[in-house]
Protein backbone atom coordinates (compact mmCIF):
# COMPACT_ATOMS: atom_id res chain seq x y z
CA UNK A 1 0.00 0.00 0.00
CA UNK A 2 1.37 3.43 -0.89
CA UNK A 3 1.33 6.35 1.51
CA UNK A 4 -1.13 8.32 -0.59
CA UNK A 5 -3.43 5.29 -0.85
CA UNK A 6 -3.17 4.75 2.90
CA UNK A 7 -4.03 8.37 3.66
CA UNK A 8 -6.92 8.35 1.22
CA UNK A 9 -9.18 6.50 3.64
CA UNK A 10 -12.69 6.88 2.28
CA UNK A 11 -11.71 8.72 -0.89
CA UNK A 12 -11.85 6.17 -3.69
CA UNK A 13 -11.42 7.89 -7.04
CA UNK A 14 -13.17 10.80 -8.66
CA UNK A 15 -16.89 11.21 -7.97
CA UNK A 16 -19.39 10.66 -10.75
CA UNK A 17 -20.07 13.94 -12.51
CA UNK A 18 -23.81 13.54 -13.07
CA UNK A 19 -26.47 11.02 -12.13
CA UNK A 20 -28.96 9.71 -14.67
CA UNK A 21 -28.83 9.07 -18.38
CA UNK A 22 -28.18 11.72 -21.01
CA UNK A 23 -31.93 11.69 -21.80
CA UNK A 24 -32.81 12.28 -18.12
CA UNK A 25 -30.32 15.15 -17.88
CA UNK A 26 -31.64 16.78 -21.06
CA UNK A 27 -35.18 16.84 -19.57
CA UNK A 28 -34.03 18.81 -16.53
CA UNK A 29 -35.08 22.48 -16.54
CA UNK A 30 -32.73 24.94 -18.19
CA UNK A 31 -30.94 27.49 -16.02
CA UNK A 32 -28.60 30.42 -16.39
CA UNK A 33 -25.57 28.30 -15.64
CA UNK A 34 -22.99 27.81 -18.39
CA UNK A 35 -23.37 24.78 -20.66
CA UNK A 36 -21.91 21.73 -18.96
CA UNK A 37 -21.70 23.36 -15.50
CA UNK A 38 -22.76 21.13 -12.65
CA UNK A 39 -25.53 22.09 -10.27
CA UNK A 40 -25.23 21.91 -6.51
CA UNK A 41 -27.73 19.05 -6.35
CA UNK A 42 -25.82 17.13 -9.04
CA UNK A 43 -22.53 17.45 -7.17
CA UNK A 44 -23.46 17.19 -3.49
CA UNK A 45 -24.74 13.59 -3.46
CA UNK A 46 -21.22 12.58 -4.52
CA UNK A 47 -19.19 14.83 -2.20
CA UNK A 48 -18.34 12.81 0.87
CA UNK A 49 -15.63 14.93 2.45
CA UNK A 50 -13.72 18.17 2.02
CA UNK A 51 -9.96 18.09 2.39
CA UNK A 52 -7.67 21.12 2.61
CA UNK A 53 -4.17 20.42 1.29
CA UNK A 54 -1.06 22.27 2.46
CA UNK A 55 2.14 22.34 0.41
CA UNK A 56 5.02 22.44 2.88
CA UNK A 57 8.61 21.43 3.60
CA UNK A 58 7.93 19.35 6.74
CA UNK A 59 4.46 17.77 6.53
CA UNK A 60 4.53 16.20 9.98
CA UNK A 61 5.60 19.39 11.77
CA UNK A 62 2.87 21.42 10.05
CA UNK A 63 0.30 18.68 10.78
CA UNK A 64 1.30 18.59 14.46
CA UNK A 65 0.82 22.38 14.62
CA UNK A 66 -2.67 22.23 13.11
CA UNK A 67 -3.63 19.25 15.29
CA UNK A 68 -2.85 21.41 18.33
CA UNK A 69 -4.68 24.45 16.91
CA UNK A 70 -7.88 22.62 16.02
CA UNK A 71 -7.93 19.62 18.36
CA UNK A 72 -7.59 17.30 15.36
CA UNK A 73 -6.24 13.75 15.46
CA UNK A 74 -4.60 11.33 13.04
CA UNK A 75 -6.76 8.67 11.42
CA UNK A 76 -6.05 5.04 12.36
CA UNK A 77 -2.95 3.60 10.65
CA UNK A 78 -3.42 1.34 7.61
CA UNK A 79 -4.14 -2.35 8.21
CA UNK A 80 -1.04 -4.27 9.18
CA UNK A 81 0.70 -1.29 10.82
CA UNK A 82 0.65 -0.38 14.51
CA UNK A 83 1.32 3.30 13.83
CA UNK A 84 1.81 5.84 11.07
CA UNK A 85 5.49 5.95 12.04
CA UNK A 86 5.84 2.23 11.29
CA UNK A 87 4.00 2.69 7.99
CA UNK A 88 6.20 5.67 7.08
CA UNK A 89 9.34 3.65 7.90
CA UNK A 90 8.18 0.96 5.43
CA UNK A 91 8.29 3.42 2.51
CA UNK A 92 11.27 4.00 0.24
CA UNK A 93 13.66 6.50 1.82
CA UNK A 94 12.75 9.28 -0.64
CA UNK A 95 9.04 8.99 0.21
CA UNK A 96 9.43 8.86 4.00
CA UNK A 97 7.97 11.93 5.67
CA UNK A 98 6.50 13.20 2.39
CA UNK A 99 2.88 13.39 3.56
CA UNK A 100 0.86 13.57 6.76
CA UNK A 101 -2.79 14.06 7.59
CA UNK A 102 -5.07 15.00 10.45
CA UNK A 103 -8.81 15.10 10.84
CA UNK A 104 -11.60 16.33 13.05
CA UNK A 105 -12.24 13.55 15.59
CA UNK A 106 -15.98 14.28 15.34
CA UNK A 107 -15.94 14.11 11.54
CA UNK A 108 -17.42 17.57 11.11
CA UNK A 109 -14.48 19.67 9.89
CA UNK A 110 -12.43 19.09 6.76
CA UNK A 111 -9.45 16.74 6.70
CA UNK A 112 -6.11 18.50 6.46
CA UNK A 113 -3.51 16.91 4.18
CA UNK A 114 0.14 18.00 4.19
CA UNK A 115 2.46 17.21 1.31
CA UNK A 116 6.14 17.93 0.92
CA UNK A 117 7.01 20.11 -2.07
CA UNK A 118 10.48 21.15 -3.22
CA UNK A 119 9.83 24.89 -3.47
CA UNK A 120 9.61 27.25 -0.51
CA UNK A 121 6.62 29.49 0.15
CA UNK A 122 7.32 32.80 -1.54
CA UNK A 123 4.11 34.88 -1.64
CA UNK A 124 0.95 35.47 0.35
CA UNK A 125 -1.52 32.58 0.45
CA UNK A 126 -4.38 32.82 -2.04
CA UNK A 127 -6.44 30.75 0.40
CA UNK A 128 -6.26 30.71 4.18
CA UNK A 129 -8.06 29.20 7.15
CA UNK A 130 -10.03 31.32 9.60
CA UNK A 131 -9.87 29.87 13.11
CA UNK A 132 -13.14 31.16 14.53
CA UNK A 133 -12.49 31.87 18.20
CA UNK A 134 -14.40 35.15 18.47
CA UNK A 135 -17.80 34.14 17.09
CA UNK A 136 -20.51 36.28 18.66
CA UNK A 137 -18.03 38.56 20.41
CA UNK A 138 -17.55 42.25 19.61
CA UNK A 139 -15.29 45.11 20.55
CA UNK A 140 -12.77 44.68 23.36
CA UNK A 141 -14.23 41.32 24.41
CA UNK A 142 -13.52 39.94 20.93
CA UNK A 143 -9.98 41.34 20.82
CA UNK A 144 -9.26 39.80 24.25
CA UNK A 145 -10.43 36.38 22.96
CA UNK A 146 -8.27 36.73 19.84
CA UNK A 147 -5.25 37.80 21.89
CA UNK A 148 -5.67 34.93 24.36
CA UNK A 149 -5.77 32.38 21.53
CA UNK A 150 -2.78 34.06 19.85
CA UNK A 151 -0.73 33.58 23.02
CA UNK A 152 -1.63 29.88 23.10
CA UNK A 153 -0.73 29.44 19.43
CA UNK A 154 2.54 31.38 19.70
CA UNK A 155 3.60 28.86 22.35
CA UNK A 156 3.31 26.08 19.73
CA UNK A 157 5.10 27.96 16.96
CA UNK A 158 2.63 30.42 15.44
CA UNK A 159 3.72 33.94 14.61
CA UNK A 160 1.52 37.00 15.06
CA UNK A 161 1.52 39.34 12.05
CA UNK A 162 -1.05 42.07 12.69
CA UNK A 163 -4.36 42.89 14.29
CA UNK A 164 -6.96 44.15 11.85
CA UNK A 165 -9.19 46.35 14.02
CA UNK A 166 -12.97 46.51 13.68
CA UNK A 167 -13.88 49.01 10.99
CA UNK A 168 -17.64 49.47 11.32
CA UNK A 169 -18.29 46.78 8.71
CA UNK A 170 -16.08 43.91 9.96
CA UNK A 171 -15.16 42.85 13.47
CA UNK A 172 -11.50 42.64 14.48
CA UNK A 173 -9.37 39.69 13.38
CA UNK A 174 -5.77 38.73 14.03
CA UNK A 175 -3.56 37.65 11.11
CA UNK A 176 -1.08 34.93 12.05
CA UNK A 177 1.31 32.44 10.44
CA UNK A 178 1.74 28.74 11.12
CA UNK A 179 5.11 27.05 11.68
CA UNK A 180 6.02 27.30 7.96
CA UNK A 181 4.70 30.82 7.37
CA UNK A 182 1.24 29.98 5.98
CA UNK A 183 -1.14 32.80 6.88
CA UNK A 184 -4.33 32.19 8.82
CA UNK A 185 -6.68 34.42 10.75
CA UNK A 186 -8.00 34.28 14.27
CA UNK A 187 -11.53 35.47 13.62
Amino acid sequence: MTLSAAWEGTVRGAPERLKGSQAERSRRPASRRPEGALTYSAIMPNVKQVQVTFDCANPRAVAEFWKAVLGYTEPPPPPGFVSWDSFDASLPVGRQGSTWVCQDPDGLGPRLFFQRVPEAKSVKNRLHLDVRVGVGLTGDERVRALEAEAVRLEAIGARRLRLLPADGENEACLVMQDVEGNEFCLD
